[in-house]
């Protein structure tokens, strides 16, 4: 190809890398375009924030656009980008049937980030307090949208193994496309165990979390009902210091000094209050994904507690940075444990250190997935050939969710 390559990323919000792993994660997909040469162009619909990052910084150019308005076809018939990313599938829903009409040839790309309809249906089956079954998610009306965009996307990546076999065992799409691309970290970010706080140099517990996140709050309401008054019998002087964006009235109203449970909001450095932290509670009842609090505790080599559904597909065969326990009784015996045991904490963070190196370096992934974005372009036209269903749900939604959205634009005016 001999024109420039260029990237447009169509963002459901504007990344907020300080906010959540969401952000982070946008951020690093970024800089593997860059690094392969694309020029980058960053869009979304969604109002500025104050803790979004200056794209400008890294070399990215910001464009603010509209929903359902055809001022975005004269703006991506110009731009003309030969990939086209999709920030999660209510992006595509809005601006894929666009992309398709005026760029049919550019690649598009769908991060899921997680699946919504899995977080979806396990919330749903933890509130009617029974246990999730797959079968679950086929009845999720979020399944069926979800499901649609990523069948008519060219490749949706995924950030976690269990949501891949899911895709491919329940909803029988095509592992071609899908492809398992985690949360990345540079080999500079593998923290020296040397340099970081000592076992004795910390102290407290921590949470961390945005809580514009459902199975956040809900972790939070864990601790603070069934987990906490545990861990505080056994440790009288331990407190547990939770932070995280976008804290809101009823998360501000558990914070109860005497009971050693503190609401601290927004951390200005997550980071370095993770590292100052004993250990960090991470007690998740629903949600999906790979966790970038659990992460982030790796690589400041802080052990955690956290559930199978905090712990799902971040270790492979690995032994976990701390414990995975799913009962409030054991969760807490495991806290203190971990809290009070030096070669137990020890060894944890060192689990830690090797799963960072296993499973999450950005150089085990950029060469093959810059490999799989030339063969894609090399094969479009076969590749979306084979993708019947996908061609056929683009050619049914271009007309419904196309009128729809012509409909609304007349009434605006």
């Amino acid at each position: 190809m001999n024109q420039m390559q260029s990237l447009l990323i169509i963002g459901f919000v504007w990344p907020e890398p300080n906010s959540s792993a969401a952000g982070g994660r946008m951020m690093q997909l970024v800089s593997l375009f860059k690094e392969q040469g694309f020029k980058v162009v960053f869009a979304s619909p969604a109002q500025d924030s104050d803790f979004m990052v200056d794209l400008n910084l890294y070399g990215v150019v910001k464009k603010s656009i509209a929903l359902n308005c055809s001022s975005f076809d004269t703006f991506i018939k110009e731009l003309n980008p030969t990939v086209v990313l999709f920030d999660r599938f209510m992006i595509e829903e809005q601006f894929g049937w666009r992309v398709a009409e005026n760029c049919p040839n550019a690649l598009r790309l769908l991060d899921t980030e997680d699946l919504h309809c899995l977080r979806l249906a396990r919330q749903k089956a933890f509130k009617e307090n029974r246990p999730f079954q797959s079968t679950d998610l086929l009845a999720e009306e979020v399944a069926k949208r979800e499901i649609a965009s990523i069948l008519r996307c060219d490749l949706s990546l995924m950030i976690s193994e269990f949501e891949m076999d899911l895709l491919k065992t329940t909803f029988r799409i095509d592992s071609a496309l899908l492809y398992y691309l985690p949360l990345l970290l540079e080999s500079n970010e593998i923290p020296d165990l040397e340099k970081l706080p000592s076992f004795e140099e910390r102290q407290d517990f921590v949470f961390i979390g945005n809580f514009l996140h459902e199975p956040n709050w809900n972790a939070v309401q864990y601790l603070k009902e069934e987990i906490w008054s545990k861990i505080r019998k056994q440790l009288p002087a331990a407190v547990l210091n939770v932070y995280g964006a976008y804290s809101s009235q009823k998360v501000l109203q558990l914070h109860n000094a005497k009971e050693g449970f503190l609401i601290k909001g927004r951390a200005e450095n997550a980071n370095e209050v993770v590292k100052q932290a004993r250990v960090v509670l991470a007690p998740l009842r629903f949600g999906a994904g790979i966790k970038g609090k659990l992460l982030e505790a790796m690589q400041c080599g802080t052990p955690s507690v956290t559930t199978s559904i905090g712990a799902e597909s971040m270790q492979g065969d690995l032994a976990w940075n701390g414990f995975i326990e799913d009962m409030p009784e054991l969760f807490a015996e495991k806290a203190v444990q971990l809290y009070q045991d030096k070669n137990i904490w020890f060894q944890a963070q060192k689990n830690g250190i090797v799963i960072i190196e296993q499973r999450y370096l950005r150089a085990s992934f950029a060469d093959d997935f810059e490999q799989q974005i030339k063969s894609l372009q090399d094969n479009l036209t076969h590749h979306r050939l084979v993708n019947f269903m996908g061609e056929l749900l683009q050619h049914h939604t271009l007309k419904s969710t196309k009128y729809m959205s012509k409909w609304i634009e007349e009434k605006n005016k």
